[in-house]
């Protein structure tokens, strides 16, 4: 090899270097104002906290669980490259963003039980609402049909003048007819509790599937970012 072509090896070798060197610090760049951006998802979440309410606790994970790749993403690029071309205000924030991600591994690990116990604590409150409203609305039905039972035929035909409309069948053909409506309305309230409580239960379970399965996976991708930055530890 010539003494020209050498050069221009080493040329093109030190160019090469030059331009990984450049992407290397636009991803960490990049890395760094998404961790930032993460950190505002997560305040806006947490505030105002309201601990101890299953709704909130539960919406609170779901959200951690859909935002997670952009802190994922953002400590990739952060530590990519390692400790080349590193500043020296990077050593003290990368050993903290490597126990970071230790932490946040843990805490998705650890809200599975409770996004668990919080989806299982919904379901029984929605069924118990659906059951309060149904039961009210049943009550409300059978007043009218006691209501209808002891209307005499004269009464039934002031109610229908004071609605404006006229006796068209004898009052006791009437009365049988009002009693099967009601009968008819209460079936389709029980019908319509059963149908939006399984909606509402059917909704709940495939939240609660989606959100605990995301958590064991950020968990686990969280950890092992934590084995795999133990250079960053150890500076």
């Amino acid at each position: 090899m010539t003494k020209s072509h050498s050069d221009k090896f080493v040329s093109s070798v030190q160019d090469f270097a030059f331009s990984q060197e450049g992407s290397t610090m636009i991803l960490r760049c990049l890395g760094y104002g998404l961790l930032v951006l993460a950190l505002f998802d997560v305040v806006e979440m947490l505030v105002p906290p309201n601990f101890m309410n299953p709704a909130w606790e539960f919406q609170t994970i779901g959200a951690l669980v859909e935002r997670v790749p952009v802190p994922l993403i953002g400590l990739a690029f952060v530590f990519y490259g390692e400790m080349n071309s590193r500043k020296r205000w990077e050593f003290p924030v990368l050993k903290v963003l490597s126990w970071l991600a230790l932490v946040m591994g843990v805490v998705y690990i650890l809200s599975i039980p409770l996004g668990v116990i919080n989806a299982a604590r919904l379901q029984r409150q929605s069924s118990t609402q659906i059951n309060i409203l149904s039961k009210q609305q049943i009550n409300r039905a059978e007043q009218v049909k006691k209501q209808i039972d002891l209307a005499t035929p004269e009464q039934i035909d002031n109610l229908l003048k004071r609605q404006g409309r006229s006796l068209e069948l004898e009052p006791e053909k009437l009365k049988q007819r009002l009693l099967g409506e009601v009968s008819q309305a209460k079936q389709k309230i029980k019908s319509q509790a059963k149908a939006t409580e399984s909606s509402r239960g059917l909704n709940l379970l495939k939240k609660a599937v989606k959100w605990n399965l995301g958590a064991v996976v950020a968990g686990i991708l969280c950890i092992n970012i934590w084995k795999g930055t133990d250079w960053a530890r150890m500076n």
